[in-house]
């Protein structure tokens, strides 16, 4: 794929689809890591004296405009980033997105409405997809994709509008290629994947694959409790997906099968109910009362962990170890986080609910070799699978 240096944009309308899907507070930002993700990339169309105009989605508006999802909160912080003041377009590709774009001037920027306000970004159907995707394509004269949490998606800003502009990748985009890479081809051994968050079935076909590449597979959080029912023992109120408890035993033999360290919580935090204030128990993984619900990991299982990555060289986290946003809840969660920082590993944390978790705990981003600004993306690019957005990038 070609890169942002392959593109000459002095002077010219350069289309950046960027990931600002950042949670708001009504108007306030309360996590502005892909803002800040995206800030290298429009600094260096500034500097290239490209009219930067930008275009990202905010949350699942359903093809109407809702107030609650404007992303004008994101052009004020864009704004602050870049220390330039942002134009902000009050539609997406209407009378007020050409007025902001013609007013354009060399190394100024402006930010489009919300994309997944219009239909046709996210339709289903091919020739309505198309029809807005020539729409926005129209704005501009070049495309830069820098969205990497949007490239497993086949929407118009990130499958169609390529075809119809010269587009090259973002930094974003070729940084993200690359870390995956690592992890898929010629990865340093051992090589222990962290898997966490609510739900096995999220994550069927990445724990398929990964089970025949890694040494290691560390499983916490809300699944665990499914992996722990397939064993056969009592879980009590933990979240738990019955459906997929054959899927779970196949796992279980596959990486018995395949030699792979499968490795299940030994002790749990049991509380009386899902609340941040919860009376909880340490008790054995396998002895969880039957009127009591696991909400994180133990101590004993948070040193097993650590133990399980102390020697790796590659370690993908992907998924938080019990309910972080109660702090009562967050140990297990900064056990692993605060292990990958210790060790001498090439260390990924795999977007989503981890990386927030990095940053709402505290830690030092700079601790981890990289952090993925797309939690569903880097899962189906390890899952094998293609990606529209980075085919379509493709030459």
């Amino acid at each position: 794929m070609r890169k942002l240096d392959d593109l000459e944009v002095k002077g010219r309308r350069v289309l950046v689809r960027a990931d600002l899907n950042v949670p708001l507070d009504g108007a306030t930002i309360t996590d502005d890591g892909r803002i800040r993700a995206s800030v290298p990339t429009i600094t260096a169309l500034v500097e290239a004296g490209a009219k930067v105009i930008v275009c990202a989605h905010l949350g699942r508006p359903k093809g109407q405009p809702k107030p609650e999802f404007s992303l004008r909160p994101v052009a004020r912080r864009l704004g602050e980033l870049l220390g330039q003041e942002v134009a902000f377009a009050g539609d997406v590709a209407g009378p007020s997105a050409q007025s902001t774009v013609a007013s354009l001037q060399d190394g100024q920027v402006a930010l489009l409405e919300n994309l997944r306000y219009e239909p046709g970004e996210e339709s289903k159907d091919d020739a309505t997809r198309r029809a807005f995707a020539e729409k926005l394509a129209a704005l501009a004269e070049l495309y830069v994709s820098d969205g990497f949490g949007a490239v497993h998606r086949k929407h118009a800003s990130v499958y169609d509008v390529p075809a119809l502009l010269p587009h090259a990748a973002g930094g974003l985009v070729v940084a993200e290629v690359e870390v995956l890479r690592k992890l898929t081809e010629d990865t340093e051994r051992p090589y222990v994947v962290v898997l966490g968050g609510a739900k096995v079935s999220d994550k069927l076909g990445v724990i398929a694959n990964l089970l025949t590449k890694v040494d290691r597979l560390l499983v916490g959080g809300g699944m665990a409790y499914t992996f722990l029912a397939a064993q056969g023992h009592e879980v009590g109120n933990s979240l738990l997906q019955a459906d997929q408890l054959d899927q779970v035993r196949g796992f279980l033999d596959e990486a018995a099968k395949r030699g792979v360290d499968l490795v299940l919580p030994v002790d749990v935090l049991a509380a009386t109910g899902f609340a941040e204030d919860a009376p909880y128990d340490v008790v054995g993984a396998t002895e969880i009362p039957a009127d009591r619900e696991g909400l994180d990991i133990g101590p004993a299982t948070r040193e097993l962990f650590a133990a399980k990555l102390a020697d790796a060289r590659t370690v993908f986290w992907n998924g938080p170890m019990g309910v972080f946003e109660f702090e009562a809840f967050s140990g297990g969660t900064r056990a692993v986080a605060e292990a990958l920082i210790a060790s001498d590993a090439f260390t990924v944390v795999g977007g989503g609910d981890s990386a927030a978790a990095v940053r709402k705990l505290g830690l030092a981003e700079d601790g981890f070799s990289h952090i993925s600004t797309g939690g569903g993306a880097s899962l189906e690019y390890l899952e094998g699978k293609t990606l529209p957005g980075l085919a379509a990038l493709e030459d």
